[in-house]
């Protein structure tokens, strides 16, 4: 079970543009000296971007050449007999016999920086968390389809195993990191742009509660072993759906998306009342042109207008900063190396602002 959450400190999304993983595992080390993660890098592999890093031996996984993309083929012999183990791995390995779990590692050529991610975090004494991640399962099974072009979170088989893949994955991650050292807490995020979209006319038909339901028994696995799960949304975040999950960490993009904050507060509130974490992506990655011109002082009076605004709507301020850990708005891959050195570094210096100016009432 859980012991410990995370509170002022920071962490990144998860990619990195670089083309050397010692250099980003490095950058990563230096900058998140409290959540480090092993980055995704996918100049240095097309594998490691976020939805293919997850398909190591899923059953049925194929790369169709015509149409350049991974798809389930669940018409085949291979599939059905993979199917066969793969359920019975997965009901074995929740129940805690992880004979098996390393079936579903992630490792070469899906990540370059997993087996150096983990050799950092041995032995030292003075790190409280690490961070794994995979793509959510309402991303992951939206985006992902069978041999028909029809998205998998329609079939339910299908839906089913690409939950329990993600699952294993993390399984695999908490299971790698306090194997590495006993003293650190694994924190999982679950990277769900498309929940942003919920309720528009890309997924009218969706029912929202089965979402949740999937969030949920996702998260009761993950903190059944001690691990610490979060959301990241770099879209507008719903709210009212993801403040009623029992998700630990709920991580926006801060620096675009909070104007309307404050409509949301009851919510908010309920969620930090719970133990809820907010994890303000305060630097902008999504937009070069803002990323080049902000800077500190910039993102302390957008922050703190956040803060002002929640206040008036009742919400306690020290609980709300002490409730707080800081991220980039959304991952740096797509940025060029100097940006993401920026945006990585920024996001470190911010939060130490933040505990200077509150280290007398949070702490």
């Amino acid at each position: 079970m859980i012991t410990k959450k995370p509170s002022l400190i920071s962490t990144a999304v998860g990619s990195l543009p670089h083309t050397n993983s010692d250099e980003g595992v490095d950058l990563i080390f230096e900058c998140f000296k409290d959540m480090p993660l092993f980055p995704q890098m996918a100049n240095v592999n097309k594998l490691e971007d976020m939805t293919s890093q997850v398909l190591q031996n899923m059953p049925g996984i194929i790369f169709d050449e015509k149409n350049n993309k991974f798809l389930i083929d669940n018409e085949s012999d291979e599939f059905f007999i993979a199917l066969e183990d793969f359920y019975m791995d997965y009901e074995a390995i929740v129940c805690g016999d992880f004979t098996n779990l390393n079936k579903y590692k992630i490792s070469k050529p899906y990540t370059s920086t997993f087996d150096k991610f983990i050799s950092k975090i041995k032995n030292n004494n003075t790190l409280s968390f690490a961070k794994g991640q995979i793509v959510g399962p309402f991303s992951f099974s939206t985006s992902l389809t069978d041999k028909n072009n029809i998205s998998v979170f329609y079939d339910d088989t299908l839906r089913d195993i690409a939950i329990k893949t993600l699952t294993l994955k993390a399984l695999w991650q908490i299971n790698e990191i306090k194997k590495a050292n006993k003293n650190i807490t694994p924190v999982i995020f679950m990277d769900e742009p498309s929940l942003s979209h919920i309720g528009t006319c890309a997924f009218l038909t969706i029912d929202i509660n089965m979402v949740k339901n999937i969030l949920n028994d996702m998260t009761d696995i993950f903190n059944s072993y001690g691990a610490v799960t979060a959301i990241h949304c770099c879209g507008k975040i719903p709210w009212d759906m993801l403040t009623s999950t029992n998700v630990d960490i709920l991580n926006f993009d801060a620096y675009s998306y909070s104007d309307n904050l404050e409509l949301y507060s009851n919510y908010i509130s309920n969620f930090l009342d719970n133990g809820g974490i907010i994890a303000w992506g305060i630097v902008p990655t999504l937009d070069v042109n803002e990323l080049e011109n902000v800077n500190l002082e910039i993102l302390d009076n957008k922050f703190q207008n956040i803060v002002s605004k929640l206040e008036k709507k009742g919400i306690n301020k020290n609980i709300l900063i002490k409730q707080s850990i800081f991220t980039p708005s959304c991952g740096c891959g797509g940025l060029s190396k100097e940006l993401a050195v920026k945006a990585c570094r920024l996001t470190s210096e911010f939060v130490e602002n933040v505990k200077e100016k509150y280290k007398e009432k949070v702490f």
